[in-house]
């Protein structure tokens, strides 16, 4: 064996172990990964819940909201006449009732 050939096989298996001893560990610590992924999905941290019960408030705040515009229109409407109107400002109310527990107080 010339010695040029013998030096490009050591250097071949150094790297050929190298690259073998890296693919072991990464099998070896696939199913670890693979579950700690699983639980991180399977969990929901307590800034996530915080984020999600936000977005919960504010929808709320403002379907209320809308809601208190609408009643407005709907009581001026009745005082001019409409009795449709007051039917419908009726209907609200009711709606406004049911979602007002929902909403956190907030004083001011």
């Amino acid at each position: 064996m010339t010695p040029f050939l013998a030096l490009a096989l050591a250097g071949i298996s150094l790297t050929l172990s190298g690259c073998l001893a890296r693919t072991a560990a990464n099998v070896v610590t696939a199913p670890v990964r693979v579950g700690a992924k699983a639980v991180d999905l399977a969990t929901t941290s307590q800034s996530e819940a915080d984020e999600k019960r936000g977005r919960e408030i504010r929808r709320r705040e403002e379907r209320l909201g809308r809601l208190e515009r609408e009643y407005e229109q709907q009581r001026e409407d009745c005082y001019d006449g409409d009795r449709r109107a007051c039917d419908e400002a009726r209907k609200t109310a009711e709606e406004i009732d049911e979602l007002l527990p929902q909403v956190p107080y907030e004083p001011r």
